[in-house]
Protein backbone atom coordinates (compact mmCIF):
# COMPACT_ATOMS: atom_id res chain seq x y z
CA UNK A 1 0.00 0.00 0.00
CA UNK A 2 1.62 3.32 -0.87
CA UNK A 3 1.68 5.46 1.99
CA UNK A 4 1.12 9.66 1.42
CA UNK A 5 2.68 12.65 4.06
CA UNK A 6 0.13 14.44 5.32
CA UNK A 7 0.01 18.40 3.76
CA UNK A 8 -0.07 20.14 6.88
CA UNK A 9 3.68 18.02 7.92
CA UNK A 10 5.96 20.83 8.18
CA UNK A 11 8.72 20.43 5.35
CA UNK A 12 10.62 23.93 6.10
CA UNK A 13 11.13 26.67 7.47
CA UNK A 14 13.01 30.33 6.10
CA UNK A 15 13.90 33.87 6.38
CA UNK A 16 12.86 34.19 2.91
CA UNK A 17 10.87 31.72 0.67
CA UNK A 18 10.44 32.76 -3.10
CA UNK A 19 8.52 30.69 -5.24
CA UNK A 20 9.53 29.99 -8.65
CA UNK A 21 13.20 29.15 -9.97
CA UNK A 22 13.07 31.16 -12.93
CA UNK A 23 15.55 33.94 -13.15
CA UNK A 24 13.42 36.29 -11.53
CA UNK A 25 13.11 33.81 -8.34
CA UNK A 26 16.83 33.18 -8.68
CA UNK A 27 18.17 36.97 -8.52
CA UNK A 28 16.39 37.63 -5.30
CA UNK A 29 17.04 34.08 -3.43
CA UNK A 30 20.84 36.05 -4.57
CA UNK A 31 20.34 38.84 -2.88
CA UNK A 32 18.79 37.09 0.05
CA UNK A 33 22.35 35.59 0.74
CA UNK A 34 23.73 38.30 0.01
CA UNK A 35 22.20 39.45 2.92
CA UNK A 36 22.72 36.84 5.15
CA UNK A 37 19.30 35.56 4.86
CA UNK A 38 18.08 32.03 4.95
CA UNK A 39 16.07 31.46 1.75
CA UNK A 40 14.21 28.25 0.57
CA UNK A 41 13.27 28.42 -3.30
CA UNK A 42 9.94 26.43 -4.30
CA UNK A 43 9.82 25.00 -8.27
CA UNK A 44 6.72 23.10 -9.73
CA UNK A 45 8.85 21.49 -11.77
CA UNK A 46 12.20 19.49 -11.83
CA UNK A 47 14.47 22.85 -12.87
CA UNK A 48 13.67 25.81 -14.48
CA UNK A 49 12.30 25.33 -17.60
CA UNK A 50 10.54 28.44 -18.90
CA UNK A 51 11.37 31.58 -20.00
CA UNK A 52 14.78 31.95 -18.42
CA UNK A 53 16.10 29.00 -20.58
CA UNK A 54 14.27 29.74 -23.46
CA UNK A 55 15.53 33.17 -24.56
CA UNK A 56 18.87 34.62 -26.53
CA UNK A 57 20.90 34.77 -23.41
CA UNK A 58 21.13 38.80 -24.12
CA UNK A 59 21.73 41.40 -21.69
CA UNK A 60 20.08 44.32 -23.41
CA UNK A 61 20.67 46.85 -20.64
CA UNK A 62 21.21 49.91 -23.19
CA UNK A 63 18.12 49.43 -25.07
CA UNK A 64 15.81 50.01 -21.91
CA UNK A 65 14.56 53.10 -19.99
CA UNK A 66 12.99 54.56 -17.16
CA UNK A 67 13.25 52.21 -14.30
CA UNK A 68 13.88 48.90 -16.91
CA UNK A 69 17.05 51.05 -17.77
CA UNK A 70 17.96 51.45 -13.87
CA UNK A 71 17.45 47.82 -13.05
CA UNK A 72 19.26 47.13 -16.44
CA UNK A 73 22.28 48.55 -15.34
CA UNK A 74 22.68 47.30 -11.90
CA UNK A 75 22.08 43.64 -13.04
CA UNK A 76 25.24 44.57 -16.07
CA UNK A 77 26.83 44.25 -12.25
CA UNK A 78 25.33 41.62 -10.76
CA UNK A 79 26.11 39.03 -14.12
CA UNK A 80 29.83 39.79 -14.34
CA UNK A 81 29.82 39.00 -10.72
CA UNK A 82 27.87 35.61 -10.74
CA UNK A 83 29.09 34.91 -13.71
CA UNK A 84 32.61 34.31 -11.92
CA UNK A 85 31.32 33.37 -8.56
CA UNK A 86 29.26 30.43 -10.43
CA UNK A 87 31.53 29.49 -13.33
CA UNK A 88 29.26 30.27 -16.02
CA UNK A 89 29.84 31.14 -19.79
CA UNK A 90 29.19 34.79 -20.45
CA UNK A 91 30.59 36.92 -22.92
CA UNK A 92 31.22 41.24 -22.30
CA UNK A 93 30.57 41.51 -25.80
CA UNK A 94 28.12 44.12 -26.08
CA UNK A 95 25.43 44.27 -29.05
CA UNK A 96 25.29 45.40 -32.91
CA UNK A 97 22.46 47.04 -34.29
CA UNK A 98 22.32 46.51 -37.57
CA UNK A 99 20.95 49.40 -39.99
CA UNK A 100 19.78 48.80 -43.27
CA UNK A 101 18.06 51.71 -43.86
CA UNK A 102 18.71 55.40 -43.88
CA UNK A 103 15.81 55.79 -41.43
CA UNK A 104 16.82 52.79 -38.98
CA UNK A 105 20.37 54.92 -38.92
CA UNK A 106 19.08 57.73 -38.47
CA UNK A 107 17.44 56.54 -35.45
CA UNK A 108 20.61 55.21 -34.25
CA UNK A 109 22.48 58.61 -34.33
CA UNK A 110 19.76 59.96 -32.32
CA UNK A 111 20.29 57.58 -29.79
CA UNK A 112 23.73 58.03 -29.61
CA UNK A 113 23.18 62.03 -29.18
CA UNK A 114 21.36 60.87 -26.21
CA UNK A 115 23.47 57.78 -24.53
CA UNK A 116 26.58 59.11 -25.52
CA UNK A 117 29.66 56.56 -25.21
CA UNK A 118 27.10 54.05 -24.01
CA UNK A 119 26.19 53.61 -27.80
CA UNK A 120 29.22 53.76 -30.73
CA UNK A 121 28.07 54.37 -34.35
CA UNK A 122 29.33 51.93 -37.15
CA UNK A 123 29.67 52.67 -41.19
CA UNK A 124 28.73 49.38 -42.78
CA UNK A 125 32.47 47.74 -42.74
CA UNK A 126 32.80 48.17 -39.49
CA UNK A 127 29.67 46.51 -39.25
CA UNK A 128 30.75 43.43 -41.71
CA UNK A 129 33.84 43.61 -39.70
CA UNK A 130 32.41 42.36 -36.39
CA UNK A 131 29.23 40.03 -37.97
CA UNK A 132 28.36 38.46 -41.98
CA UNK A 133 25.87 40.49 -42.80
CA UNK A 134 23.70 40.36 -46.42
CA UNK A 135 23.47 43.40 -49.03
CA UNK A 136 22.33 46.74 -47.95
CA UNK A 137 23.55 47.29 -45.22
CA UNK A 138 24.53 51.03 -44.54
CA UNK A 139 25.84 51.35 -40.96
CA UNK A 140 24.57 50.73 -37.39
CA UNK A 141 25.56 50.79 -33.87
CA UNK A 142 27.74 49.04 -31.34
CA UNK A 143 26.07 48.94 -27.74
CA UNK A 144 29.43 47.86 -26.05
CA UNK A 145 27.66 47.47 -22.06
CA UNK A 146 25.79 44.46 -23.23
CA UNK A 147 26.62 41.09 -22.56
CA UNK A 148 25.46 37.22 -23.49
CA UNK A 149 25.22 34.19 -21.28
CA UNK A 150 24.05 30.57 -22.13
CA UNK A 151 20.61 30.67 -21.31
CA UNK A 152 20.28 26.56 -21.00
CA UNK A 153 23.37 27.11 -18.80
CA UNK A 154 23.39 30.16 -16.77
CA UNK A 155 19.89 29.43 -14.21
CA UNK A 156 20.74 26.24 -13.63
CA UNK A 157 24.76 26.94 -12.68
CA UNK A 158 22.83 30.22 -10.25
CA UNK A 159 20.92 26.84 -8.66
CA UNK A 160 23.86 25.31 -8.29
CA UNK A 161 25.66 28.40 -7.05
CA UNK A 162 23.06 28.87 -4.23
CA UNK A 163 22.52 25.48 -3.01
CA UNK A 164 26.52 25.48 -2.41
CA UNK A 165 25.43 28.65 0.13
CA UNK A 166 22.38 26.51 2.09
CA UNK A 167 19.87 27.87 -0.29
CA UNK A 168 17.33 24.71 -0.10
CA UNK A 169 15.33 23.97 -3.36
CA UNK A 170 12.06 22.16 -3.06
CA UNK A 171 12.35 20.68 -6.71
CA UNK A 172 9.27 19.35 -8.15
CA UNK A 173 7.30 21.08 -5.32
CA UNK A 174 3.69 22.91 -6.18
CA UNK A 175 2.29 25.58 -3.82
CA UNK A 176 -1.16 25.65 -3.35
CA UNK A 177 -2.45 28.16 -1.03
CA UNK A 178 -0.40 31.53 0.27
CA UNK A 179 -0.85 33.09 3.55
CA UNK A 180 1.06 35.63 5.77
CA UNK A 181 4.15 33.38 6.61
CA UNK A 182 2.94 30.42 5.20
CA UNK A 183 3.00 28.53 2.50
CA UNK A 184 0.91 25.01 1.72
CA UNK A 185 2.54 22.83 -1.03
CA UNK A 186 2.13 19.37 -2.46
CA UNK A 187 4.91 18.10 0.26
CA UNK A 188 4.02 20.21 3.74
CA UNK A 189 3.44 23.19 4.89
CA UNK A 190 7.05 26.14 4.08
CA UNK A 191 7.03 28.59 7.00
CA UNK A 192 8.50 31.96 5.74
CA UNK A 193 9.46 35.41 7.47
CA UNK A 194 9.21 37.00 4.27
CA UNK A 195 7.57 35.77 0.46
CA UNK A 196 8.23 36.30 -3.00
CA UNK A 197 6.28 34.71 -6.13
CA UNK A 198 8.44 34.81 -9.00
CA UNK A 199 5.84 33.06 -10.89
CA UNK A 200 6.11 34.86 -13.52
CA UNK A 201 3.02 34.36 -16.02
CA UNK A 202 1.53 32.30 -13.60
CA UNK A 203 0.34 35.21 -11.68
CA UNK A 204 -3.65 34.63 -12.34
CA UNK A 205 -3.16 31.08 -10.92
CA UNK A 206 -2.67 32.27 -7.55
CA UNK A 207 -3.73 35.61 -7.25
CA UNK A 208 -6.63 35.96 -10.49
CA UNK A 209 -8.05 39.51 -8.88
CA UNK A 210 -4.08 40.83 -8.83
CA UNK A 211 -3.41 39.69 -12.39
CA UNK A 212 -6.82 41.40 -13.91
CA UNK A 213 -5.88 44.48 -12.55
CA UNK A 214 -2.56 44.53 -13.86
CA UNK A 215 -3.98 43.28 -17.44
CA UNK A 216 -1.45 40.56 -17.49
CA UNK A 217 -1.60 38.29 -20.34
CA UNK A 218 1.22 35.60 -21.98
CA UNK A 219 3.07 36.48 -24.79
CA UNK A 220 4.19 33.65 -26.94
CA UNK A 221 7.62 33.50 -29.26
CA UNK A 222 8.58 31.95 -32.20
CA UNK A 223 12.42 30.61 -31.87
CA UNK A 224 14.35 28.91 -33.59
CA UNK A 225 18.17 27.35 -33.30
CA UNK A 226 20.12 26.66 -36.81
CA UNK A 227 23.52 26.19 -37.84
CA UNK A 228 25.29 29.23 -38.30
CA UNK A 229 25.81 28.99 -42.11
CA UNK A 230 29.14 31.11 -42.13
CA UNK A 231 31.09 29.11 -39.49
CA UNK A 232 32.20 32.53 -37.85
CA UNK A 233 32.28 33.19 -34.33
CA UNK A 234 30.28 36.19 -33.51
CA UNK A 235 30.70 38.23 -30.56
CA UNK A 236 28.23 40.64 -30.10
CA UNK A 237 24.48 40.00 -30.16
CA UNK A 238 22.49 41.33 -33.20
CA UNK A 239 19.55 43.50 -33.43
CA UNK A 240 17.68 45.04 -36.27
CA UNK A 241 15.42 48.06 -37.26
CA UNK A 242 12.44 45.89 -36.17
CA UNK A 243 14.09 45.59 -32.64
CA UNK A 244 14.17 49.40 -32.59
CA UNK A 245 10.14 49.62 -32.28
CA UNK A 246 10.47 47.25 -29.69
CA UNK A 247 12.79 48.31 -26.67
CA UNK A 248 11.86 52.00 -24.93
CA UNK A 249 15.20 53.32 -25.01
CA UNK A 250 14.74 54.12 -28.74
CA UNK A 251 11.23 55.88 -27.79
CA UNK A 252 12.49 58.79 -28.24
CA UNK A 253 14.45 59.19 -31.50
CA UNK A 254 12.09 61.85 -33.01
CA UNK A 255 12.28 59.98 -36.27
CA UNK A 256 10.97 56.50 -35.11
CA UNK A 257 7.56 57.16 -36.01
CA UNK A 258 9.02 57.69 -39.29
CA UNK A 259 10.41 54.77 -39.24
CA UNK A 260 7.39 52.46 -38.30
CA UNK A 261 5.42 54.08 -40.34
CA UNK A 262 7.62 52.52 -43.24
CA UNK A 263 8.16 49.31 -41.93
CA UNK A 264 3.78 49.48 -41.46
CA UNK A 265 4.18 50.05 -45.03
CA UNK A 266 6.86 47.81 -46.34
CA UNK A 267 6.16 44.54 -44.02
CA UNK A 268 2.75 44.71 -42.14
CA UNK A 269 2.67 40.51 -42.16
CA UNK A 270 5.71 40.95 -40.61
CA UNK A 271 4.57 43.85 -37.81
CA UNK A 272 1.61 41.75 -37.48
CA UNK A 273 3.83 38.55 -36.49
CA UNK A 274 5.30 41.22 -33.81
CA UNK A 275 9.00 40.48 -35.62
CA UNK A 276 11.99 41.32 -33.35
CA UNK A 277 14.28 40.19 -35.78
CA UNK A 278 17.63 39.58 -34.17
CA UNK A 279 19.84 36.75 -32.79
CA UNK A 280 22.58 35.13 -30.83
CA UNK A 281 25.54 32.73 -31.36
CA UNK A 282 25.62 29.76 -28.36
CA UNK A 283 28.62 28.92 -27.08
CA UNK A 284 28.89 25.61 -29.65
CA UNK A 285 28.53 28.09 -32.67
CA UNK A 286 24.71 27.57 -33.73
CA UNK A 287 22.67 30.71 -33.76
CA UNK A 288 19.52 31.44 -31.75
CA UNK A 289 17.04 33.47 -33.78
CA UNK A 290 13.72 34.62 -33.49
CA UNK A 291 11.09 35.89 -32.52
CA UNK A 292 8.16 37.15 -32.98
CA UNK A 293 5.36 37.85 -30.32
CA UNK A 294 1.52 37.13 -29.84
CA UNK A 295 -0.61 37.67 -26.61
CA UNK A 296 -3.63 36.03 -25.06
CA UNK A 297 -4.53 35.25 -21.66
CA UNK A 298 -5.24 31.64 -22.89
CA UNK A 299 -2.73 31.01 -25.39
CA UNK A 300 -3.82 28.94 -28.15
CA UNK A 301 -1.76 25.61 -28.23
CA UNK A 302 -0.93 25.35 -31.84
CA UNK A 303 1.95 26.72 -33.43
CA UNK A 304 1.73 28.34 -37.16
CA UNK A 305 4.51 27.79 -39.08
CA UNK A 306 4.20 30.70 -40.77
CA UNK A 307 5.56 32.61 -38.15
CA UNK A 308 8.64 30.02 -38.27
CA UNK A 309 9.13 30.97 -42.16
CA UNK A 310 9.01 35.00 -41.11
CA UNK A 311 11.98 34.33 -39.06
CA UNK A 312 13.82 31.68 -40.86
CA UNK A 313 13.40 33.71 -44.22
CA UNK A 314 14.12 37.38 -42.41
CA UNK A 315 17.22 35.61 -40.25
CA UNK A 316 18.98 34.37 -43.93
CA UNK A 317 18.25 38.07 -45.69
CA UNK A 318 20.00 39.79 -43.01
CA UNK A 319 23.03 37.09 -42.94
CA UNK A 320 23.33 36.83 -46.85
CA UNK A 321 21.99 33.49 -47.05
CA UNK A 322 19.39 31.54 -49.19
CA UNK A 323 18.41 28.89 -46.49
CA UNK A 324 19.31 28.28 -42.61
CA UNK A 325 19.25 24.87 -41.78
CA UNK A 326 16.91 24.41 -38.29
CA UNK A 327 18.26 22.35 -35.29
CA UNK A 328 15.83 23.23 -32.48
CA UNK A 329 12.17 24.96 -32.85
CA UNK A 330 10.70 26.22 -29.42
CA UNK A 331 7.68 28.51 -28.23
CA UNK A 332 8.94 30.75 -25.43
CA UNK A 333 6.34 32.27 -23.06
CA UNK A 334 6.70 35.52 -21.06
CA UNK A 335 4.12 37.90 -19.17
CA UNK A 336 3.11 41.19 -20.81
CA UNK A 337 0.97 43.82 -19.24
CA UNK A 338 1.01 47.90 -20.19
CA UNK A 339 3.76 47.90 -17.26
CA UNK A 340 6.96 46.61 -17.92
CA UNK A 341 7.06 45.27 -14.36
CA UNK A 342 4.25 44.07 -11.69
CA UNK A 343 5.34 44.51 -8.01
CA UNK A 344 2.57 43.94 -5.86
CA UNK A 345 1.65 42.77 -2.35
CA UNK A 346 -1.38 41.19 -1.66
CA UNK A 347 -1.39 40.58 1.51
CA UNK A 348 1.66 41.56 4.57
CA UNK A 349 5.07 40.07 3.85
CA UNK A 350 4.21 38.66 0.50
CA UNK A 351 5.42 39.98 -3.02
CA UNK A 352 4.58 39.11 -6.09
CA UNK A 353 6.99 39.85 -8.54
CA UNK A 354 7.04 39.49 -12.31
CA UNK A 355 8.72 40.89 -14.82
CA UNK A 356 5.67 41.65 -18.07
CA UNK A 357 8.39 43.13 -20.54
CA UNK A 358 10.09 40.20 -21.52
CA UNK A 359 13.68 41.49 -19.90
CA UNK A 360 13.48 39.36 -16.98
CA UNK A 361 17.07 38.08 -18.16
CA UNK A 362 18.24 41.86 -18.43
CA UNK A 363 17.06 43.10 -15.31
CA UNK A 364 16.02 40.94 -12.27
CA UNK A 365 19.23 40.75 -11.05
CA UNK A 366 18.88 45.13 -10.37
CA UNK A 367 15.34 44.67 -9.83
CA UNK A 368 15.20 42.02 -6.93
CA UNK A 369 17.57 44.43 -4.59
CA UNK A 370 14.99 46.99 -4.46
CA UNK A 371 12.02 44.71 -4.02
CA UNK A 372 13.38 43.30 -1.02
CA UNK A 373 14.79 46.64 0.48
CA UNK A 374 10.95 47.11 0.47
CA UNK A 375 10.16 43.82 1.55
CA UNK A 376 12.30 43.69 4.62
CA UNK A 377 11.53 46.99 6.14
Amino acid sequence: MTSYLPRNQSLDSADLVVVGAGIVGLAHAVDAVRRGLSVAVIERDERATGASVRNFGHGCFTAQDGDALRYAMAARTGWLRLAEEAGFWLRDSGTVVVARAEDEYAVLEEFHAVRDDQVVLLDAAEVAGRMPVGPGVVGGAWLPMDVRVDPREAPHAIADWLAARGVRFHWATTVHTVEPGLLGTSRGQVRAGRVVMAVGHDVDRHFPELAEQAGLQRCALHMLRVRDPHGQKIAPAVLTGFSLLRYDGFGACPTLPALRTRLESEHPDLLDAGLNLMFTQRPDGDLTIGDTHAYATTLEPFNADELDRHVLVEAGRLLGVESLTVRERWRGVYASAPEPFLIATPMPGVRVVSVTSGVGMTTALGLAPEVLDDLLR
